[in-house]
């Protein structure tokens, strides 16, 4: 191979030779490898948020997520968002630990006279708070605090929607615990198979909270537009078993001329995984 260098002897440069091109920079990749980014723990993303229970007027910390800090990496079928480093869902649900009021934190606030006396009626009389450990919520306190979110939005009558949210994101949490869990080698087969049947028991429910809703709510719900719900349908009866109603809504999705493109070719893709299960 000829020398890149040739001719440059006359300027006092004749010990350089084709070799030299990339030497330096390869061994100061090896030095920046040797030098890698620690890992990012959950911890660092958790941050104490100060509430107001608009139950029992106890001011209180809740563990919260810098959402500036987490980075979004995907969603699955069921509009489940994944976030690198962190399963920010775990920390959605505000429970007062003095009078155990707890709801979604986007409904948190918003609780009429006739439903904080219920709660104070039905939930408070017997609360017991348990104070979690730890700097971060396992998915075993999550998945309590969201049973607790689901149970007061039970017991102040709370809107369809909200009762169908609150379900969906507790089925969330039972998948990414049992993900978590079938990535361990001795991790009961057991508990993984009840693990899917309490997801599937939820999505059953948010399934028919957000059809109830969709006749009688306005929209935006829950944070989504109408075909963004339609959607959502579809993909939960597809998961539950509803094949003929998967097919009925993903179809009102496709030929929804104000449909935006996305949550068209989403419905595309299960109107494919429809016929292949067929």
């Amino acid at each position: 191979m000829a020398n890149l260098f040739a001719g440059l002897e006359n300027l006092g440069l004749g010990g350089l030779n084709s070799d030299d091109v990339f030497k330096e920079e390869k061994k100061d990749e090896g030095a920046d490898g040797a030098e890698a980014a620690p890992e990012a723990k959950e911890e660092d993303f958790v941050f104490e948020k100060g509430y107001t229970c608009p139950v029992c007027d106890h001011e209180f910390k809740s563990k919260n997520i810098r959402t500036g800090k987490v980075r979004l990496i995907g969603a699955d079928e069921d509009l489940r968002p994944r976030y690198q480093d962190v399963d920010s869902l775990k920390y959605d649900a505000v429970m007062c630990p003095k009078c155990g009021y707890a709801a979604l934190s986007r409904y948190f606030s918003f609780v009429m006279n006739s439903q904080a006396k219920a709660i104070k009626e039905n939930i408070s009389v017997n609360f017991k708070f348990r104070e979690e450990e730890g700097q971060i919520y396992s998915y075993d306190d999550a998945i309590t605090r969201h049973k607790m979110a689901l149970a007061c939005t039970v017991i102040k009558k709370g809107k369809s929607s909200e009762k169908a949210y609150t379900c969906l994101k507790l089925g969330w949490l039972f998948r990414g615990k049992r993900e978590m869990l079938m990535q361990d080698a001795e991790a009961s087969k057991e508990e993984i198979a009840e693990l899917f049947e309490a997801e599937k028991e939820c999505l059953v429910n948010a399934f028919e909270g957000f059809k109830d809703a969709f006749g009688k709510e306005d929209f935006p719900m829950c944070g989504m537009d109408q075909h963004t719900v339609l959607y959502l349908l579809a993909e939960l009866a597809f998961r539950t078993g509803n094949i003929d109603e998967s097919k009925k809504f993903v179809s009102n999705v496709l030929v929804a001329r104000d449909a935006n493109q996305r949550i068209k070719n989403k419905a595309l893709e299960l109107k494919d995984r429809i016929q292949g299960n067929a």
